[in-house]
């Protein structure tokens, strides 16, 4: 039995690099970039979920040959890739999407003949996909929220763990297929030599912290908007980021905090600094509370899986 969600949904995304995205997302869809071949399924197994890309909304990548190979993920997972969705929106989507969106797992195997295809045509693929398997339907509306302006503590100056990405640095695109000799993905570990900033560019990476209570995260050659957007989840802020640092061009950075409430499997209490100290003292910015326009997603419809 189909069952259709009528009631408007909404969901935050932060301006302004967000405004663009969803104009980009709107033309892309009307393009209606499809796969040229799809099987979507519904997984009732107790399979762990995997996937041949990474589905987030970063825009870590490696060539993928046109294939999409993913299983055991629910369709809010899947509305995140095609839609760019951080954390803290997904968080706000939870709260209204039905159950089953949310917990019922569907593994989909998608093709394209073009195989340089990009991440985000993917995601445009996705989001056909979606609206012929679950009817779903989007547009977005503007509203004015309370939000965190991500400042420059001394205009032009950041912070010694903030640094412009160098030009002709090498870097490499994650590939959840490279592990370590222990099985963990190599994207977890730090650059020999890098003072800590992740191995692999384009998306927020955790790295290991420098003492027990404490967590660690970083990105190379990622956008100040991407930056900001990831700050809400990481440091549990209860409300969007958006940049109003002025800074443009790509950026890498690292920051290492002790989280509050510190950590239940923490021995020792390393007098770390705050997740706000560690971002002035370490990246040079701050946080401002202020009101925003933000970008709000609407779901028009929604229906349970159609057949293949």
């Amino acid at each position: 039995m189909r069952i259709a969600v009528r009631a408007a949904v909404l969901l935050m995304l932060a301006l302004p690099g967000v405004v663009q995205m969803a104009a980009s997302a709107q033309q892309t869809a009307a393009a209606k970039m499809e796969f040229d071949v799809a099987s979507v399924r519904q997984n009732k197994s107790n399979q762990k979920p995997g996937s041949n890309i990474p589905l987030g909304p970063q825009n870590v990548y490696g060539p993928s040959g046109g294939v999409v190979s993913a299983r055991n993920f629910s369709l809010l997972y899947y509305m995140t890739f095609a839609y760019k969705l951080t954390d803290y929106q997904q968080q706000a989507l939870r709260e209204k999407l039905p159950e089953w969106a949310q917990n019922d797992k569907f593994n989909i195997e998608a093709r394209t003949d073009n195989r340089d295809v990009t991440k985000d045509q993917l995601r445009a693929m996705m989001q056909s996909l979606l609206a012929d398997r679950f009817k779903l339907a989007v547009h977005y509306e503007p509203r004015t929220v309370s939000v965190y302006a991500l400042e420059m503590v001394k205009p032009r100056q950041p912070g010694a763990k903030l640094r412009a990405h160098p030009a002709n640095a090498g870097c490499p695109a994650f590939s959840p297929l490279v592990k370590t000799a222990e099985g963990k993905p190599i994207a977890s570990l730090p650059d020999a030599g890098a003072d800590g900033f992740p191995t692999f560019c384009g998306g927020i990476l955790g790295v290991p912290a420098s003492a027990e209570d404490r967590y660690s995260f970083g990105a190379r050659d990622v956008t100040m908007d991407l930056i900001a957007t990831s700050l809400s989840s990481w440091g549990n802020l209860g409300r969007p980021v958006v940049d109003a640092t002025g800074l443009r061009g790509m950026w890498d950075f690292v920051v290492d905090y002790t989280p509050d409430p510190r950590p239940k499997y923490a021995t020792v209490d390393s007098g770390g600094p705050t997740f706000e100290g560690a971002l002035q003292k370490q990246l040079g910015l701050k946080l401002a509370a202020q009101k925003a326009p933000v970008q709000f997603l609407v779901i028009d419809h929604l229906e349970e899986l159609t057949k293949n």
